[in-house]
């Protein structure tokens, strides 16, 4: 009698136990999404800043004088996503709304000098989360991974 072997995921503790999922691509990104979300929590706990914070005032201090729907746009977000976490950087202290000099009806953001010291330790805590991700891959996965990954999302 010939054995039959099931196939497992590596990394996957109990793999024997999830039957015919572990070959769902949606549930290892989900189990991905999760490990990745758990330890950005863990690294940003001390700067009380989530994701979509910190990646606002980073974009904001790549382009200054950004449109309120221009950030919108880049972070593939609706406008009352964008203006509630730009009204809590505000109410923190860390953005400053403006009025473009080019189109009156927008209003163009910045960063406040705190806004830039906490984009600077928050910098540091992805890069340190960045490493802890990459060291998973060589540096050929992580390119190949980045691009598998943007087919999804783009």
């Amino acid at each position: 009698m010939k054995e039959t072997l099931v196939p497992t995921t590596p990394h996957v503790e109990g793999d024997d136990d999830i039957g015919a999922i572990r070959d769902i691509v949606g549930f290892h990104i989900r189990l991905a999404h999760g490990a990745v979300y758990r330890h950005f929590c863990e690294t940003f706990a001390h700067l009380d800043l989530t994701q979509k914070q910190v990646s606002v005032l980073w974009l904001v201090d790549d382009h200054p004088d950004i449109a309120q729907t221009d950030l919108a746009q880049r972070m593939r977000m609706d406008r009352a996503t964008t203006m509630a976490i730009v009204n809590r950087l505000q109410d923190r202290g860390y953005l400053v709304r403006g009025k473009s000099p080019v189109d009156g009806r927008k209003q163009t953001l910045n960063l406040t000098e705190p806004g830039r010291q906490a984009l600077i330790v928050a910098k540091a805590a992805i890069a340190e989360h960045e490493k802890w991700l990459k060291s998973r891959f060589t540096a050929k996965e992580v390119r190949t991974l980045i691009e598998l990954l943007t087919r999804i999302h783009d």
